[in-house]
């Protein structure tokens, strides 16, 4: 069953629940689904049962399902920031994202981002960074590790673009 519930910032959150015979981890599930769906369709939080709680009538009973526990995990070990575009970009993403913590090695959407906050994520950081970020890096360096060497090499396209001329 999947549904949308409020998160602790009051954003809207695809959440899975399931029941399955063994212990299946989120970034299993993410990934497999990740292969049928677009990324905004994936569920932000999963949520293993015994059971499927049933209303009276056998129907499932979406108001009996429990929230999702603890913040999104990716399945990713933290690693934290080690450096100082890393240490920014973390903190931008805690805001954007309502998070505590972020690893660098974490993916954007799989801890619950999706196209509407890469928007945010990618005016914050030019605000913050001074670097104006195309939108489509986001979802091609999806992590702070990807990023921070994407923010990197605009600084060196954005010098390496400019002419040399004689007078200089």
């Amino acid at each position: 069953v999947v549904t949308a519930r409020a998160d602790e910032t009051g954003q809207k959150q695809m959440v899975a629940y399931y029941v399955a015979g063994q212990e299946i981890g989120a970034s299993e599930l993410r990934s497999e689904l990740g292969r049928e769906l677009p990324s905004y369709m994936v569920p932000s939080y999963f949520v293993q049962l015994e059971q499927m709680p049933l209303s009276p009538n056998g129907k499932i009973d979406r108001k009996a399902l429990p929230a999702p526990e603890g913040s999104l995990q990716s399945g990713a070990d933290y690693v934290a920031p080690r450096t100082w575009v890393e240490v920014k970009l973390a903190h931008i993403w805690q805001d954007v994202l309502g998070l505590t913590q972020v690893g660098v090695k974490e993916n954007f959407f799989e801890i619950g981002g999706h196209s509407l906050r890469a928007t945010t994520l990618a005016s914050k950081i030019h605000k913050e960074l001074n670097k104006p970020l195309p939108l489509r890096s986001i979802f091609e360096a999806p992590t702070i590790e990807q990023l921070a060497t994407v923010l990197e090499s605009l600084d060196q396209v954005t010098y390496a673009s400019i002419p040399v001329t004689e007078d200089r």
